[in-house]
């Protein structure tokens, strides 16, 4: 798949606004247009005016139809499509208004059970925001639906800044440091647990004054004409994630977690030798510990202080599956197949997935997500092979614990020169291993145009050095992994660029390089980590610089973590 995608797209010596638009694989359906080609001129009789009026204008006679190599996109679409009502009007008279009502009670309920808002007469010079149902039909890995959700959510578009709501930014945990926690799970044997919060926002506390209309089929009919107040945040508010955040963090910190200061929403507890990490991503929480009756009553606390749901043994999170074998200390990770949508939603689809557990595709998705403002056939093409090898390969996992070596952590960097065609610019890649899994991976066009391969290996191992800083601080934060006091060692497969980090030297080559990439030298001269030379073929950052052969970029796969499971047992 990746020389395809390179022979018949990266690899092309036409620029992104002239690619040739040849078919590969199928038949073209599109109309043929016959060649113009030109002829000796023929003497014809002048026509009279009255002649040229009244003649009748040519019209083809041909039938346009759309081209069949997109027909599997809308076919998904179709069967996507579980007929989710837009609106209250549609949702109570259409054929499912009776499990629609039944959810928009329940929803009213948690409103209530939470005392989200109160009535009240509208003050002079304030404005009430707009409320609007959101239904969503939940199902399962199967397509098959199993809950009827309604929402009721806030306008926030209508808030104004400074007098509805101040500051917005709420962060979510980052993917890697999940990954890191199972690899350490998976070396030491840790439980797993997840719990979700219902209606999560509804206990954030508001800080200004937020009046709303009252929601449509739920009017009071003693106070028609009231608006709600609310003292608690609602779905659809611009300040909604950061005040529940901000009030969670206050909770927990009470049951005697603190914040990591590395990771802000991940929160550890320590009591001699009981560990306990707590993960929050939006209203998921994942409970990791090596002491069961700490970790039952964490789950006590919480749903002391919100309404929670109890998932037992983590199995899925975000969307991803989670396999063990806890007798072989293994922790698989794996993603089901993508929806085919339009282009850039597409791209999106297996952008999630490489962000998550698919580093394979890592440097194919750089590439095609260059082209989503006027995507040509051959970035289809491109894309549908993706797709395709995502297909063949969707019952891969990436690993933890694979490896019997003491748990620490590996980096390798690599780069690729100037193989963008239009700007000349290199292409960085670096992945980092935990337990024989990738952690931290990321496959990016260089911001600058590098004038050798030297200096693009030395932009690129810059930037894996400061991702490896953030990963020991992170990891050493956790306290459990003794190993991260050492260096870090990052192996790189080009010796000018090894010898240009460890022995910085003037030269003619090298004194146009930005100052932010000389950052290296300090990382490694403070300790933080080490640049080793490494042989190319054993370079496993290699597949996310340049296409490879099947063969080499499977070993490389691999090498990451990217393995076959048997779940059976």
């Amino acid at each position: 798949m990746f020389d395809f995608v390179f022979n018949k797209f990266l690899g092309t010596e036409n620029t992104r606004n002239d690619v040739d638009l040849q078919e590969v694989e199928e038949d073209d359906t599109l109309p043929i247009v016959e060649p113009v080609t030109q002829q000796e001129p023929v003497e014809t009789q002048p026509e009279t005016m009255e002649e040229v009026q009244t003649q009748d204008l040519r019209r083809s006679t041909r039938v346009r139809q759309e081209p069949d190599r997109y027909l599997g996109f809308l076919v998904s679409q179709d069967e996507g499509d579980l007929n989710e009502p837009t609106s209250y009007g549609e949702a109570v008279s259409g054929s499912e208004s009776e499990q629609w009502q039944e959810a928009m009670e329940a929803e009213m309920q948690s409103m209530y059970d939470n005392q989200v808002w109160e009535l009240t007469d509208l003050p002079q010079h304030c404005r009430a925001v707009g409320r609007k149902w959101v239904f969503k039909k939940k199902t399962d890995m199967d397509g098959n639906v199993h809950t009827f959700k309604a929402r009721l959510v806030a306008k926030g578009f209508t808030q104004t800044h400074g007098i509805d709501y101040d500051e917005t930014f709420s962060p979510v945990a980052m993917l890697k440091s999940i990954w890191i926690l199972m690899a350490i799970s998976a070396y030491f044997n840790y439980e797993i647990w997840q719990m979700d919060v219902k209606t999560a926002f509804l206990n954030g506390k508001l800080t200004k004054d937020v009046y709303m209309q009252q929601p449509e089929g739920f009017v009071d009919p003693k106070n028609p004409n009231k608006i709600c107040k609310l003292p608690k945040s609602i779905y659809g508010l611009k300040q909604a994630s950061r005040s529940w955040n901000l009030h969670f963090d206050v909770r927990i910190k009470e049951f005697g977690f603190t914040k990591s200061e590395f990771e802000q929403w991940v929160y550890t507890k320590f009591s001699r030798s009981v560990v306990t990490f707590l993960v929050l991503y939006v209203d998921d929480i994942l409970l990791i510990g090596n002491d069961v009756p700490t970790l039952q009553s964490v789950k006590a606390w919480l749903s002391k202080c919100f309404q929670m749901k109890d998932l037992g043994e983590a199995a899925y999170i975000l969307g991803i599956k989670i396999y063990r074998n806890r007798s072989r200390r293994l922790i698989g990770l794996s993603q089901g197949q993508n929806e085919s949508v339009p282009y850039a939603s597409t791209i999106g689809s297996i952008m999630y997935a490489m962000l998550c557990t698919r580093p394979d595709v890592a440097y194919s998705v750089s590439v095609t997500s260059r082209y989503q403002q006027n995507p040509g056939e051959a970035h289809w093409v491109a894309v549908k092979n993706i797709l395709k090898y995502m297909r063949q390969t969707k019952e891969m996992f990436l690993v933890f614990g694979r490896s019997e070596d003491e748990i620490s952590v590996t980096g390798y960097t690599d780069a690729s020169f100037h193989t963008d065609r239009d700007d000349f610019k290199s292409q960085s890649g670096y992945v980092f291993t935990l337990k024989g899994g990738a952690i931290s991976w990321k496959s990016s066009k260089q911001d600058t145009i590098a004038d050798s391969t030297t200096e693009a290996e030395y932009i690129a191992a810059s930037d894996a050095a400061k991702e490896a800083v953030w990963l020991r601080n992170f990891i050493s934060d956790l306290r459990v992994v003794d190993s991260i006091s050492r260096l870090v060692d990052i192996y790189c497969d080009n010796s000018r660029a090894v010898a240009q980090v460890k022995e910085p030297r003037e030269h003619h080559k090298s004194r146009h390089v930005l100052r932010k990439y000389h950052l290296i030298r300090e990382i490694i001269g403070r300790g933080d980590v080490r640049i080793c030379k490494i042989p190319t073929d054993e370079n496993v950052s290699d597949p996310l610089t340049k296409p490879l052969a099947r063969k080499k970029h499977e070993g490389h796969a691999s090498s990451i973590g990217m393995q076959y499971l048997d779940t059976s047992s």
